[in-house]
Parts: structure tokens; C-alpha cells; sequence
């Protein structure tokens, strides 16, 4: 079977990878979907992601669906066949942090396709994959396999949106449009958000913005732009860069939230700290999800408007080509890998 196999910076191979069993505890799924994200991107890119640096060959991937194959043994979960989803994280347990019931910030997890310990934790980007059987999550009947491999990054959305709480009715300024960042607008948009503010540099990701929800739009280096707003009661962060959190800051309302969910380069990020300080604002993290991947399929299944963020859906043989069209902003927004052509 056919795997994408990242060997290091800038080696990223289609490699021929043996059909994995299930053990105690484990199911096998066919895979057909795998949504290529931005961490996927950082390891083609630079080989690792932050502080996770590649030390051996990893098969890529954490945003995945397809259909049940088999079980091993002890374990029990859709009957084969089924069309699934699979939560990518497997948390500890027993930590304070799971115990606490914040699983997603585990001090212990495994994560799909993650560089964060050795040997690394392989992803889903191939034919077959092995899971726990308790990630799997059941599609609901209709929901298409294609919209349903948005459930993990809207699920980060999802969970940076009630990151920052009562957004009802409420102005939201998402600094970022790409891939999380209009999942962010629809996110928002669901939760009851009067009006949804996107800034980005990009005139095509911000067209992306407008079909997910957006209700305005503003070229981030237009100062003259007069789709600015005044201020937001709302603010979250998803470009990941420290420009982004200027803009937060400084036009979030006096006591507002900002949400920082955009991963910053490692190192010291400058920012205005003395507004979090005089207007009383609260900056908040976002790292990942725990039960909001369930309220992502959920809503998937009832939502349409997602469908405009797949922009391509290409062939696994042709990965690198994928990966070159998904780091390119100006031409895509969500690239799906398909494992079944």
C-alpha cells in the first residue's frame, strides 16, 4: 500500500508501506481522505514543527476519514464498513491535565503523525492505517467523506472559539484566513456572532473568508482600508505571526478576550504587552481540542458552506504536488490527499 512518508527537510516520498494488523485494542481503517495541514507543511518545509524536529522517517497525517476494515483483539467499535472519522489524539489519562478535564494540553499524548517523541508517532496519510479503537467516531448517514475530513482542523476552530467564550452576538475579528482561520469565521458564525471581521494578506484567502461566513473583509496591509473596524469585542489570533497579535490587541475593546490559536515562530514574539495590561484584555491560548471533534461532525453534517474551503483533491501519488499547492496560499485554501485513486 501507498504511504507519504516525510524523510526530512524537503523529502517528502511516496513510499510503498506494509498493510499494518491491528493489535489488542487497535482497529485497521481504509483510509480516503487525509487533509493536508500546516504542521504536515512545516515538516515538508523545515523538517519539524517548533521544538519537534524529525529524527526518523514519519508517515504524515492527522486529519483522516475512511471506512472500517477490521478489529483486533478486545476491541469492539462501527461495524466494518462503516465510514469514519479518527480523532488523532490519544491522551494519557491520568495526568492532572486530563484529570482536570483538559485532555487536549495532555502532558503525555500521542498524536497522529507527531515528531514530539521518539519514535515518533505515525500519521494517517496512507492506504491503511492502525488506530485506537476508541477514536473512531461514526459519520452520520449523507454527511460526504470529502466535507467530513474538515473535522479536525474545524474542531481546533471550534475549541479556540469557546477559548474565548460568549461570542454571541458579539463583533469577532479573525486575524488570518487561511484554512483554521475561515474555519474560525464559520465556528464563530455558529456560536451566534453578530459580525465576523477576517484580515489577511491575501485577496484569494479572503475570498475564502467570504465563503465561510465572513461578514467583512480588510486587506492587512491597507491601513486605508475603511472595512477596518473601530474595535471588536472578540479577537483571535490564527496567522501565526506576531503582526497578527498586534492587531488583536489593539483592537479588541477594553477588557475583551483575544485568543492566541495561530502557532508563533519559536523564540520571543514581540507584542504590545502594556494594553493587556491598561485595558485590562485577556489573552488566552488555544492548542488543539478534546470533545469538539464531535460537535465538528456534527455540524458538518448539517452545514454546507464548507464545501468552498476543498479547493483540490489530488491523487496520493502526486503528494509533493499537493503539498506544493497547499503552502501556496494565493491558489488554495484545504488540500485533501485522495488514498483511493
Amino acid at each position: 500500500m501507498l504511504g507519504c512518508v516525510i524523510h526530512g527537510q524537503g523529502d517528502l516520498r511516496v513510499d510503498e508501506l506494509p498493510v499494518p494488523s491491528p493489535g489488542p485494542g487497535q482497529a485497521l481503517v481504509a483510509v480516503r481522505y487525509g487533509g493536508v495541514c500546516g504542521s504536515d507543511l512545516h515538516y515538508w518545509r523545515h523538517g519539524g514543527v517548533g521544538d519537534f524536529r524529525l529524527r526518523e522517517p514519519m508517515v504524515l497525517g492527522h486529519e483522516v476519514v475512511g471506512t472500517v476494515v477490521s478489529y483486533g483483539d478486545w476491541a469492539s467499535g462501527p461495524v466494518p464498513g462503516t465510514a469514519v472519522a479518527v480523532h488523532p489524539a490519544t491522551a494519557c489519562g491520568v495526568c492532572p491535565e486530563c484529570v482536570d478535564g483538559r485532555a487536549n494540553v495532555c502532558r503525555d499524548t500521542r498524536y497522529l503523525g507527531s515528531a514530539a517523541r521518539t519514535p515518533h508517532v505515525q500519521g494517517g496519510f496512507a492506504a491503511q492505517v492502525v488506530v485506537p479503537a476508541g477514536q473512531l467516531r461514526t459519520l452520520p448517514a449523507g454527511l460526504d467523506l470529502q466535507r467530513a475530513a474538515l473535522a479536525e482542523p474545524l474542531s481546533v476552530a471550534l475549541h479556540a472559539v469557546r477559548r474565548a467564550g460568549a461570542v454571541a452576538d458579539r463583533h469577532v475579528l479573525v486575524t488570518g484566513a487561511g484554512p483554521i482561520g475561515c474555519l474560525v469565521v464559520a465556528a464563530a458564525k455558529a456560536a451566534g456572532a453578530a459580525r465576523v471581521t477576517v484580515t489577511d494578506l491575501l485577496p484569494r484567502a479572503l475570498s475564502y473568508a467570504v465563503s465561510a461566513g465572513a461578514d467583512a473583509v480588510v486587506r492587512a496591509d491597507d491601513p486605508a482600508d475603511p472595512a477596518w473596524p473601530r474595535e471588536v469585542d472578540v479577537a483571535i489570533e490564527a496567522s501565526g505571526v506576531a503582526a497578527g497579535l498586534d492587531t488583536c490587541l489593539r483592537l479588541v475593546r477594553r477588557g475583551g478576550v483575544v485568543v492566541q490559536l495561530g502557532m508563533l515562530p519559536p523564540g520571543q514574539s514581540p507584542f504590545a504587552g502594556n494594553l493587556v495590561v491598561s485595558r485590562e484584555i485577556e489573552l488566552r491560548g488555544a492548542f488543539r481540542f478534546d470533545g469538539e471533534f464531535d460537535d465538528a461532525i456534527a455540524l458538518l453534517a448539517v452545514e454546507s458552506s464548507f464545501d468552498g474551503l476543498v479547493s483540490a483533491v489530488v491523487p496520493v501519488r502526486e503528494a509533493e504536488s499537493a503539498f506544493a499547492l497547499a503552502a501556496d496560499r494565493s491558489k488554495s485554501c484545504k488540500v485533501l490527499l485522495d488514498f483511493a485513486s
